[in-house]
């Protein structure tokens, strides 16, 4: 029977080859990591923000492109609920081994996932309207 990580790694299509992943540092945990995870849940990450939006601020489609962008950074920095929801649909993807890397620095993850979300939503404003 498959292992939880091992299942995981397929869904995620994520390959780490022959590397160890206790020897990865910061920017290739986020890339061979944090990036194919946020890539893999990008529709319910965005479907998860649409409707925080659609319960918060009706009148998001009204604003203009850079208020669109702020509002995105403001909500992401400052709706500790919906941040913590985010980030735990990003981290349940994790395996065991990249939890522990994780923890390990969890302040400076926390930080990167939630700029590359930032990024990555705000890529997509068309889809959020």
């Amino acid at each position: 029977m498959p292992t939880r990580n091992k299942q995981i790694l397929e869904v995620r299509e994520a390959t780490f080859g022959d590397s160890n992943i206790e020897s990865l540092n910061q920017e290739d945990f986020q890339n061979s990591v944090l990036r194919p995870i946020l890539k893999f849940q990008n529709e319910i990450l965005l479907s998860v923000f649409q409707a925080y939006i659609a319960t918060h601020k009706g009148h998001f489609a009204t604003f203009s492109i850079d208020k669109k962008k702020a509002f995105i950074e403001n909500t992401l920095s400052k709706e500790v609920v919906l941040k913590n929801t985010l980030k735990g649909m990003i981290i349940g993807l994790f395996t065991s081994d990249e939890f522990l890397i994780y923890s390990n620095n969890s302040s400076h993850y926390n930080k990167r996932i939630m700029t590359m979300l930032s990024e990555r939503i705000k890529s997509q404003l068309q889809l959020l309207e």
